[in-house]
């Protein structure tokens, strides 16, 4: 009996993957739930696991070919090949053994021999009664190196160099999720009309809510109180307020959203992903802070699930973790806005005609101007810093 391992099912944004990294090779033994391979989707990589005990007999993909949904990796012979595989293996040591104990052979090239991996039953001795020596271990070893050696090719002694050595370039092949990410992006700029409005905002209040309650918020919930479940907070309380921005464009209908799963973009080695925050209106701020953790520690070590990453309705990016002061974050299709966080500097501010030292944020809402008009995008974004700065407001939930 041989069992077919097919690509799972994936999902309706995800139509096609690429074959990764096998883990087994054809030969080997599996056991049910042993991972085969790893197949690299646009949004996450997945391993592919054995669903039967048995032996690994074909290879139906090899690595870097593109596969769709149903389509067979691989097989796997169910019957009893592991213990003939055994068996015979076993067998096979022993004749070896057998055949290389009644070789005549001095300890010392024996010695030799084995840490060469060399098979020195076909060596013809030079010692007494045709003994295998050291010397003959040593000039097979010669002998071996030799024919192994390769004739460097003659340097050109030509100095006129119109381009550069192909030692100084190096080519790299993109990943699925780079291409993917590549193509997306080219697509929400020739498929929207992305618009970018820009605010400022004053951390004062929350920042001193962080340093009175940090403490206390880290004992009683053992996890710390960042920036994000505030604005999260905001974001939310403003969707309400400006329904049209919670939506998603179907062809000539605007599908308005009463839920609210918010995208928090996630940086990892293989670029951009965006976990979705599940139900974050009926989140607490501990809720938010230790979920947010929880899928960005997934999503860079590559755990995340598909489910995950979909089904968000708004999207939130700091670029201020890598320092970055001001941007335009670009949309997260089907979505038609996103907010950018930066970087918190202290700047000086005229405060009731006083110049005052406050740390400042630069704010972005980049947004579809196919349904969404300015000036709902600018009193959003300004809905989002009058919070900010009175963050009370969100902690009863005005």
């Amino acid at each position: 009996m041989t069992e077919e391992i097919k690509v799972p099912e994936m999902s309706e944004s995800t139509v096609e993957a690429t074959v990764g990294k096998w883990h087994k090779q054809v030969g080997d033994p599996v056991q049910e739930g042993d991972p085969l391979l790893e197949l690299e989707t646009d949004k996450v990589n997945l391993d592919v696991h054995s669903t039967v005990d048995g032996i690994l007999t074909t290879l139906n993909k090899q690595t870097g070919d593109t596969v769709i949904e149903g389509q067979t990796l691989a097989t796997i012979s169910t019957e009893e090949t592991s213990s003939k595989k055994s068996k015979n293996n076993s067998q096979w040591d022993q004749e070896e053994e057998t055949t290389k104990e009644s070789v005549d052979i001095t300890p010392i090239a024996k010695t030799i021999a084995q840490k060469n991996n060399i098979d020195f039953s076909n060596i013809k001795g030079t010692g007494k009664d045709g003994k295998i020596t050291k010397e003959d271990i040593e000039n097979y070893l010669d002998n071996r190196n030799k024919s192994s050696k390769t004739i460097d090719p003659p340097i050109s002694k030509k100095t006129d160099k119109l381009e550069p050595e192909k030692s100084l370039e190096t080519r790299i092949k993109l990943s699925r999720r780079r291409l993917t990410i590549a193509k997306r992006l080219t697509e929400v700029q020739q498929e929207t009309v992305m618009t970018t409005t820009f605010n400022e905002v004053d951390l004062s209040k929350i920042i001193e809510i962080r340093k009175n309650f940090q403490t206390k918020f880290l004992e009683t919930h053992n996890v710390k109180l960042g920036f994000m479940s505030f604005f999260v907070k905001a974001v939310i309380n403003s969707l309400i307020k400006f329904p049209e921005i919670n939506s998603e464009l179907q062809n000539e209908e605007l599908i308005l959203k009463k839920y609210y799963d918010i995208g928090i973009a996630v940086s990892t080695d293989e670029g951009l992903v965006v976990p979705v925050l599940r139900d974050a209106l009926n989140k607490s701020f501990s809720e938010i802070e230790i979920t947010i953790g929880e899928l960005a520690t997934r999503a860079r070590k590559k755990l995340i699930s598909l489910e995950e990453l979909q089904g968000g309705t708004f999207t939130i990016t700091n670029g201020g973790i890598f320092g970055s002061m001001m941007s335009t974050p670009i949309l997260n299709p089907p979505q038609v806005g996103i907010l950018g966080m930066h970087r918190i500097i202290e700047r000086p501010m005229v405060k009731n005609n006083d110049i005052v030292i406050a740390p400042m944020m630069y704010l972005a809402v980049t947004y579809d101007h196919r349904v969404i008009d300015g000036s709902s995008a600018v009193q959003f974004l300004g809905h989002i810093k009058q919070l900010i700065e009175d963050p009370h407001a969100l902690l009863i939930n005005l």
